[in-house]
């Protein structure tokens, strides 16, 4: 049996996951899908002052109240970023860090580092009627979106040193999401030996899209 820690990306809550986290429950592992302040079931406990620290340890703790150990961490898409600073304190226990079409941050960079001037007028935008909080893009949007904390995409994630200690990296790249702003995590990552690279005839919403390929690669992390 695994254990396996699923994060959704911004705007989003754990209803992603739910075909994903059956399968895996189905297969005999035990499965979290974190919870995150503001977001999601929990979209009433929203507060401009949340960060992405907040929700990193929203993860953290969530894993503690669970007594996991050892475990397989995925992120999707914005998730990347909390899964990274996840990585930087408990990157030991963790078997495999997987990036589901998501943000792959460097050490110093933040949500904001790593989009467009596009996503960067949206996000100052939403500040006129609602300070802190930032909708969804255009495009994006679906009843059970919600506000965005600003802050989590400001904040920088800090490497520790922690994070080199997992001891797998994965990315699954949607390839059919046109345009995209992972393309560029797909050509870092495929350069480099220390990752495993799969592509997904999929649209961003891999697990929605290709939920049996995104099944066995997480299999195959048990």
């Amino acid at each position: 049996m695994t254990d396996y820690v699923l994060v959704h990306g911004a705007w989003c809550g754990g209803w992603v996951f739910e075909r994903l986290a059956a399968d895996l429950l189905a297969a005999g592992h035990r499965v979290l899908v974190a919870d995150l302040t503001g977001l999601g079931a929990r979209s009433g406990e929203f507060h401009p002052g949340i960060t992405l620290t907040t929700h990193v340890d929203d993860v953290i703790a969530q894993i503690t109240v669970a007594g996991i150990d050892r475990f397989v961490l995925v992120g999707h898409s914005w998730g990347g970023m909390v899964i990274t600073g996840v990585a930087t304190r408990l990157g030991s226990r963790i078997d495999a860090l997987v990036y589901v079409d998501a943000f792959v941050p460097d050490d110093g960079q933040s949500l904001w580092d790593l989009t467009s001037a596009w996503e960067h007028d949206h996000y100052i935008a939403s500040q006129k009627h609602s300070p802190g909080a930032v909708a969804p893009l255009p495009g994006l949007a679906a009843p059970l979106m919600t506000d965005q904390p600003l802050l989590t995409l400001l904040e920088a994630v800090r490497f520790t040193g922690e994070e080199v200690q997992v001891a797998r990296r994965i990315y699954v790249f949607a390839r059919s999401w046109q345009p995209t702003p992972f393309a560029r995590f797909r050509d870092s990552v495929a350069a480099d030996p220390a990752w495993e690279l799969h592509e997904a005839d999929a649209g961003h919403d891999v697990m929605s899209d290709q939920p049996a390929q995104l099944l066995a690669i997480l299999l195959g992390c048990a």
